[in-house]
């Protein structure tokens, strides 16, 4: 168990990095906008959270490689072959979901209208998603090769991209959203271009980490990129399209709040926006040992080892509900803290928005205590490659539970954006208890049937 421990964790702290770095880039564009102008981050919500949602579905479909390669290397150690054709899969994968995500996401001003959102707002929202959705691609690249890296427990590599991807987000956010050093103040467009560019500084830094590191390079992963491997990559589909269903019905359940808020008033959008960045951020310690148990359960089920697989389980259970709780800890000792980095609560525009998101970060506090065990849950049975249930789990809790009381306790029940936030916190709970009891049930529905 103690080996187990150290494994488990060697492999989840580089992803967590990894995961915070990745997520301070929407982050960065928050913070900057949100001291730029009300207006424009209002607009940035909206825009990013249906960027998001399409992103984090294509992002789920090529995470199937996660699983798949581990599985691989737990059947045989040393297997390139193998592992070389699921990374070339999974990246066809990217470039075909990436196609009609595109078509949507050019019609975003259309379908903002279509949910009520105010006609400013919409129009300001659909010309920062067609410039930030042409980096869907090389960011859905990127993922399939730090899968890559990761599955082969050297998950450092992702991190050290990641960082400097967020750096050069961070600096060309800041020079572009105020015109610095002779550049045009571009605003919402500005941090846009920031957001695509730094997309395309992801993908050709892992690019040229599989390339030059000796212990990726003997993959070669680039050579016959062109060449087809049908049974392959439908196999990545069948996989990875119920793990996309479920991380878009988790995310879309958010931005439906997005929209719901969009329909209180504006203050209640801009808070929100605050809000989501903490708890996603927050976010990023039980999806980084998510992640980790995915690829250990993977090896462990390749190797069709009984007590390893409830071992590797086991770990990132506890390890989860351990992080979120401490989360949680933090989240309701420092609220206006945590809130002041993003909005002067001193400022009168501000301090409505300053109020309401300190009282949603309560709330959010609350339901990281079961996002953390959903989120570890899904993790440990994408590595039994399980995952059709799961997402019907997901149906079930975010939009059954979780939705359908954030709008009767939203309006009807007359508590505004605090209801929308409670409502979402039961439906984690819900999934959460759902993904956990299938685990501890695996060997009696059939998930392991070794010898």
């Amino acid at each position: 168990m103690r080996a187990e421990i150290r494994a488990t964790l060697a492999l989840a702290l580089p992803l967590i990095i990894g995961n915070f770095a990745q997520a301070a880039i929407n982050t960065t564009d928050v913070l900057i906008l949100g001291r730029y102008d009300v207006d424009a981050l209002a607009a940035s919500a909206l825009g990013v959270n249906l960027f998001f949602a399409f992103a984090v579905f294509a992002m789920g479909l090529v995470m199937a490689a996660s699983p798949l390669i581990a599985a691989e290397r737990g059947r045989k150690p040393h297997s390139v072959r193998d592992v070389r054709r699921t990374v070339r899969q999974a990246c066809w994968a990217s470039l075909a979901v990436c196609l009609p995500v595109w078509a949507t996401l050019w019609n975003t001003e259309w379908v903002m209208l279509l949910f009520g959102q105010d006609p400013a707002l919409s129009v300001a929202a659909a010309g920062y998603v067609r410039v930030m959705m042409w980096g869907l691609f090389p960011f859905l690249i990127f993922c399939v090769l730090r899968h890559y890296v990761s599955a082969l427990e050297r998950p450092i590599w992702g991190v050290i991209v990641t960082v400097i991807g967020v750096g050069f987000n961070a600096l060309a956010d800041w020079i572009l959203v105020f015109g610095l050093f002779g550049f045009p103040e571009l605003g919402l467009t500005g941090a846009a271009i920031a957001s695509l560019v730094a997309n395309f500084v992801l993908m050709f830094g892992m690019i040229l980490v599989v390339i030059m590191v000796p212990s990726f390079r003997r993959y070669r992963l680039l050579g016959r990129f062109w060449q087809s491997d049908w049974p392959r990559f439908f196999g990545i589909l069948g996989l990875g399209l119920p793990i996309a269903v479920t991380l878009a019905l988790e995310v879309t359940v958010f931005n439906a709040a997005v929209f719901l808020m969009g329909l209180i008033d504006r203050d209640s959008l801009a808070a929100h926006a605050i809000a989501i960045q903490v708890a996603s951020l927050a976010f990023m310690i039980p999806l980084g040992l998510s992640q980790a148990a995915t690829v250990r359960v993977g090896i462990w089920h390749g190797r069709q080892d009984r007590a390893g697989v409830a071992r590797a389980g086991s770990v990132a259970l506890w390890l989860g509900c351990g992080a979120a709780l401490l989360l949680s800890a933090g989240m309701v000792a420092f609220p206006n803290e945590l809130v002041g980095l993003f909005v002067d609560r001193a400022e009168p525009e501000s301090a409505p928005v300053f109020r309401l998101a300190v009282s949603f970060l309560i709330i959010a506090a609350l339901f990281q205590l079961v996002d953390g065990a959903q989120a570890v849950g899904a993790g440990v049975l994408r590595g039994l490659q399980d995952t059709r249930v799961p997402m019907l789990f997901a149906a079930i809790g975010y939009w059954v539970v979780g939705l359908g009381l954030a709008v009767w306790l939203g309006f009807p029940g007359g508590l505004a954006g605090l209801g929308i936030w409670i409502g979402l916190a039961a439906g984690l709970a819900a999934a959460a208890v759902l993904m956990v009891s299938r685990w501890f049930m695996r060997e009696r529905i059939g998930l392991v049937r070794y010898e």
